[in-house]
């Protein structure tokens, strides 16, 4: 039994995730995971292995082939897919995007297509072709055709409208230039014409139209500086470096022309973090990585210009790649009403069977022998009973009401301009209003249980500030003048003694300042000095001001901070670093960099002074440097408490240290470095065991505070939405710590909670499995299932759990295959069937696995998920979809939450930021993460609510209209006769009942924003579907037919015996049909004013309105003078005039709505008297709750030594930047204008400037 479970683990069982970093790519193949380890292969094995390669030939993982400036070249037969019968196509995509769905030639048959796929449509055009049959209809043609053609032409008028908008972005984009080499020289070109292999020249600031093979640029060694906004959200610039051979050769515009380098690289994926390949050229080759890829999307930043190969174009690049399906998304309240809709047709048609069967044995009855009713056919009854079924069908046709899809889509849109016009969702710093980019989901807004954000742009704002310092255990950065005394308000501190401050740094402690300038403790200028010396930032001077190009964020913000206080880091070259000390110029020259990586979490840097003293500058995470503190560190105790309060109070913290080195230890050491540098072998272990030799015995100078800006209104937001038992998950691409501390920072995370991390999950979840497995016995089918919770009741919990974590805990790590008897195809019956049983367990066991992780995170208040990549944030958010049955929402900002965002059932953009991907795939953007409150809270419930109030009625309208012809059949020997004339059918759901729902399903609200937004907890209504559902349809289907029993046998009752004024009787069909049609329109139109919740002029014109314009339009069909013009259309001739002038009809009439409105009147009001909801409670107590209460920030507790949280400092680089910088290869040089630059002097001009 072990064996075989062993055989079913699809996991490595001794390997530990590392939570540091982002887990394997998207879409990493099973060959490229084999590759990253080496193993003895069994001898075994190797015999299947190579039976194995016999059978298939070996494929090549580089199967993509791109020639360089030859567009026949990938024109060649074997390059071609068949795409349509014979119709063949390239397998290289062109580089134009495509997001529209018509063009003007398919506009109209595509969608009548798609529109007549809804079944409601398609129902009605064969309602229609069956109206145009004599023997069947008793019904006109035109009652069906005015509302269809209606119903199809404001829906193809919405769609066109949405295809145009995305025509307008996709030529905007597609026609975008750029200069592309053609006939020898670089021409202007179009995005939408380049094409792979061909030759680009970007400049400064231009978005990179595909992804290329970066060949040079302006910048030494062809540094190519971008920013990754549109893919990740992020601002902070990153650099791409080419060939040393393809910059050395490829810097002129004729050479560029004649370049006819080879690439065999990897087939289209969506993975952004990886690229395998290989450039032949000159008989060589070169592997490609990464690193010398620019990626559709980036923005070239600090490079005047550069060149590049195109690899992958349009559809085929990797920003493309990662925008997952486009999913058509549908509300709850669609599917439900769909349901209800195919109830609906079931009940039509056991009614129509039930009146058919009844008209057949009514003429088998009294039809064949009542002479006066002989039409001159010989049909038999049953045949006739047949015909009759299909003319009730028609008859009976508005139960199912063709007008409410086109009302449902006139308020959707109106509801979506209600968003679009919100001027409290409205960014007036980046002029961005609020945009409802789709007009299908807004009620379900007022729905969602889980909101999936990213932290990046979205959470945050992605900017560092310096806000406190602790120096020699003395803390600085609190409101205090130049003589220690602390103050509520104090004017910002004046930097205008610094020629280099920048301006920006808003910091209050004059005190720091006056330490600074007199110099009374020496480790205050130290401390600033090691953060204007210890970096990997690149400086260049524009109009002579100082620009900082950091890897990091937060190391752009120390830099900066050591410049605003008198430090300012001016230049380097590949040995020497400048720092300007209060106004005197220093150079240092630098002997070591010993860089980052996530596993040292520290950077240090080995300087010699002017005076020749050489010492070594440490700054790195407390946790790692205290372990190397020397032992006499008198400050160390202090430092850590204020380490405590720092992490309170959700700063990133770092701490910062030195030591003085002598001559002979740093010359025994350097020879080590040396050695270590040019490993062939394990050279990154080599260097960080020599890093340790020296990084010991150092002196703490403090550590550093850093906030990560929150949006305004982030922890309010939160707050309010969490009242409203909305649950929140962050899914980010961050480190662990980082996450965290913006967990605290936002409130999703507390002192009191209990965080549980991917160990403790594992170890709870293998827990269950075991016991899911041992309850799973022979019992188990008899036995109901049990739901455990993972955690006792009370207390709260968060999990915070890494990408290598979630691998690890969903089944979804990959790992080397077993080589064991690993067979292509299996020999036996018997071996087929045990591999199909084994695949099976192992879908079983995974998908328990999952549904269990699911449940328990769902136990947590908050769920962190860090380091995961777009697939995983887009698997996250499909889980619980899946097993939680639950409405979603996910909200990001860059290009890397697409996936996410469509997978949602509702996606949000954040705009105004500089990334726009997430936003052009999003339903709803807006500029700022706090205006999601509103949007969720107030237009969100708003518009569930009228959705739902709209369709109640609607049908409760509709029900009453149409049944009354159920009641009439009995008195008619069951023949299809209508109770009311043939244009009061047709206007009857167009124009007398229309306009008051209508504005009731755009206007209508319970309670105003501002107590929507005061009490978070009137939107659970919403996510317990309490407004909609199939009771609440069986209750106005209730109530429908009530009100057509009362609006038949009331004027039946009242005609019976009757004599009019005139001593004639008014009993006739044509008067019968006025009546019951005068009351019907009365009462739904009143029914309508007892609904509403706000009432507005508009809302009371369109009720009294639509009474009048009935009778207006009754009377003008009645009259005479339109008879004449259309005798076969017209015929209630006279009727309405000779009907309504009797009081006795008015009677009726007023009788016949006081019973139907008055018990409704009843009921109302002994609910609200007795059983009041919150709603109801709130609109009585509304004008004492109309002062808004003001949200608080939770107050912190601060306890001493909480140092668990604290967030080490975000280096976001990769090992590399020091090695970059100290082998000149990032120093800029002077260089001549591009076109002056000559070929053959190239490497010369190049080697003259570096000696």
């Amino acid at each position: 039994m072990s064996t075989e479970r062993d055989s079913e683990t699809t996991f490595d069982e001794d390997s530990q995730p590392n939570d540091e970093v982002v887990p394997y790519s998207d879409d990493e193949t099973e060959d490229e995971l084999d590759d990253q380890g080496s193993t003895v292969e069994p001898e075994q094995n190797r015999v299947n292995r190579e039976a194995e390669e016999n059978q298939e030939p070996f494929r090549k993982e580089c199967t993509w082939q791109v020639k360089a400036n030859d567009r026949k070249y990938h024109e060649q037969p074997h390059f071609m897919n068949t795409k349509f019968f014979c119709i063949k196509k390239s397998k290289y995509a062109n580089n134009a995007i495509k997001t529209y769905k018509y063009n003007a030639l398919t506009f109209i048959p595509m969608n009548l297509f798609e529109q007549f796929k809804r079944a409601a449509n398609l129902y009605f055009l064969v309602l229609l072709i069956l109206q145009a049959i004599p023997q069947i209809s008793t019904l006109a043609w035109y009652t069906t055709l005015v509302p269809l053609l209606l119903v199809l032409g404001v829906t193809a008028i919405k769609d066109l409208v949405d295809d145009v908008a995305r025509h307008k972005m996709d030529k905007e984009i597609n026609n975008r230039t750029c200069e592309v080499i053609k006939d020898g020289r670089f021409k202007v070109a179009k995005w939408k014409d380049i094409q792979v292999g061909d030759v680009i020249r970007l400049k400064k600031n231009d978005f990179v139209p595909a992804d290329i093979l970066l060949l040079s640029s302006s910048e030494p060694n062809s540094l190519c500086y971008v920013e990754t906004a549109e893919l990740d959200g992020e601002t902070n610039l990153k650099f791409k470096m080419s060939l040393e051979i393809t910059d050395q050769y490829l810097q002129r515009e004729d050479m560029l022309a004649t370049f006819d380098g080879f690439v065999e690289c990897e087939e289209p994926n969506n993975r952004l973090d990886k690229f395998t390949g290989t450039l032949f050229w000159r008989n060589k080759s070169f592997p490609l990585d990464a690193d010398k890829i620019l990626l559709r999307g980036c923005v070239i930043r600090n490079t005047d210009f550069c060149h590049g190969l195109v690899i992958f174009a349009g559809a085929d690049t990797k920003i493309m790649k990662n925008s997952g399906k486009t999913r058509f998304k549908r509300t709850k309240i669609d599917y439900l009403m769909n349901y209800m809709v195919y109830t609906i047709f079931v009940v039509l048609s056991l009614l129509s069977a039930g009146l058919a069967i009844g008209h057949a044995y009514w003429e088998a009855q009294v039809g064949n022998y009542s002479w006066y009713l002989y039409d001159g056919e010989d049909d038999t009854p049953s045949y006739r009973g047949f015909l009759n079924f299909w003319g009730y069908i028609i008859v009976l046709n508005t139960m199912v009401p063709i007008s409410l899809y086109v009302s449902v889509e006139v308020i959707r849109l109106g509801q979506s301009h209600f968003i679009n016009w919100d001027l409290q969702m409205y960014y007036a710093e980046k002029d961005t209003p609020a945009k409802a980019r789709t007009t299908t989901l807004n009620e379900q807004l007022g729905q969602i249980h889980y909101i999936f954000s990213d932290k990046t742009g979205t959470l945050t704002q992605n900017i560092m500030t310096f806000k406190k310092c602790c120096i020699n255990g003395q803390i600085y950065g609190d409101h205090r003048d130049a003589s220690q005394h602390n103050h509520n308000k104090i004017e910002q501190v004046d930097f205008s003694w610094n020629t280099y401050a920048d301006g920006k740094l808003a910091f209050y402690d004059h005190y720091l300042i006056e330490q600074i300038q007199s110099g009374k403790e020496p480790e205050v200028r130290q401390f600033f000095f090691l953060l204007a010396v210890c970096h990997t930032v690149m400086v260049d001077r524009t109009d002579g001001q100082l620009n900082y190009q950091a890897a990091s964020p937060d190391e752009g913000a120390l830099v900066n901070a050591a410049r605003n206080f008198g430090f300012a880091f001016l230049a380097r070259t590949q040995n020497t670093i400048t720092i300007s000390e209060l106004g005197t110029e220093r150079t240092y020259n630098v002997l070591a960099i010993l860089d980052f990586n996530s596993d040292r979490k520290r950077m240090s840097i080995i300087v010699r002074t002017p005076e020749g003293n050489i010492r070594l500058y440490c700054k790195g995470a407390d946790t790692v440097i205290y372990e190397r503190l020397h032992r006499m560190n008198p400050t160390k105790q202090e430092t850590q408490d204020a380490l405590d309060i720092f992490a309170n109070e959700t700063l990133r913290t770092l701490c910062l240290c030195y030591k003085e080195i002598e001559e002979k230890e740093f010359a025994e050491w350097n020879k080590k470095f040396m050695a270590a540098s040019v490993a062939s072998t394990n050279r990154d272990e080599a260097l960080d065991k020599v890093y340790e030799e020296i990084e010991k015995d150092l002196i703490l100078l403090g550590a550093t505070a850093i906030e990560d800006k929150l949006q305004d209104g982030v922890p309010e937001t939160i707050s309010k939405l969490a009242k409203a038992d909305i649950k929140i998950w962050v899914l980010t691409g961050d480190k662990k710590e980082t996450a965290e501390n913006i967990g605290f920072a936002c409130e999703l995370l507390t002192e009191d909670t209990t965080i549980c991390y991917g160990e403790d999950i594992n170890s709870l979840l293998h827990a269950r499995m075991e016991n899911q497995r041992n309850r799973g016995g022979v019992y188990a089918k008899f036995a109901p299932p049990v739901q455990e919770p993972f955690f006792p009741p009370g207390g709260n919990r968060a999990l915070i759990i890494t990408g290598s974590w979630l691998n690890e805990i969903l089944l979804e790590k990959k790992t080397k295959r077993s080589k064991i008897l690993k067979l292509k195809f299996p020999r036996t019956e018997e071996e087929r069937r045990m591999r199909t049983q084994s695949k099976r367990r192992l879908e079983a066991k995974k998908e328990q696995r999952q549904k269990n992780f699911v449940d328990l995170a769902c136990e947590c208040s908050a769920v962190i998920c860090c380091r995961v990549t777009p697939k995983q944030k887009a698997m996250v958010v499909d889980l619980v979809k899946r097993y939680k049955k639950a409405i979603t929402l996910a909200i990001g900002d860059g290009a890397n939450d697409v996936n996410m965002i469509k997978t949602a059932h509702i996606g949000v953009g954040i705009s105004g930021q500089e990334g726009m991907q997430a936003v052009m795939s999003s339903d709803y953007s807006f500029a700022q993460f706090r205006y999601l409150q509103r949007l969720l809270l107030v237009h969100g419930r708003w518009s569930y609510i009228r959705m739902c109030k709209f369709l109640r009625y609607f049908f409760y309208k509709n029900f009453a209209f149409t049944l009354v012809h159920f009641w009439y059949s009995f008195f008619n020997g069951y023949s299809a006769q209508t109770a009311y004339e043939d244009w009061f059918i047709t206007l009857y759901n167009v124009l007398y009942s229309s306009l008051p729902v209508l504005l009731m399903g755009l206007l209508d609200q319970d309670v105003s924003d501002k107590l929507s937004l005061r009490f978070p907890g009137l939107y659970i209504v919403g996510q317990r579907d309490l407004l909609f559902n199939y009771k609440r349809f069986f209750v106005s289907l209730l109530h429908g037919v009530l009100t057509s029993m009362i609006l038949f046998f009331i004027p039946l009752g009242a005609y019976l015996q009757t004599v009019g004024q005139d001593g004639e009787a008014p009993s006739d069909y044509q008067s019968f049909a006025v009546t019951i049609a005068s009351a019907l329109v009365i009462t739904v139109n009143f029914q309508i004013g007892l609904d509403t919740s706000y009432w507005t002029f508009v809302n009371a014109f369109s009720i009294f309105g639509s009474i009048a314009l009935y009778f207006g339009i009754m009377f003008d069909f009645h009259s005479a003078g339109i008879h004449v013009l259309f005798p076969s259309i017209f015929q209630f001739t006279g009727t309405a005039s000779n009907a309504l002038r009797q009081p006795y009809i008015w009677l009726t009439i007023i009788l016949t709505v006081a019973v139907c409105l008055l018990p409704v009147v009843a009921i109302r009001f002994l609910s609200m008297t007795i059983w009041p909801s919150e709603s109801d409670k709130i609109q009585k107590h509304r004008k004492r709750l109309k002062a808004e209460e003001q949200w608080q920030r939770r107050q912190q507790v601060f306890r001493r030594g909480v140092s668990s949280r604290r967030s080490a400092y975000a280096f976001s680089h990769q090992r590399g930047y020091a090695d970059l910088i100290s082998s000149g290869r990032s120093i800029r040089k002077k260089r001549s204008p591009l076109d002056a630059i000559v070929a053959d002097g190239t490497a010369e001009y190049r080697r003259t400037g570096d000696s």
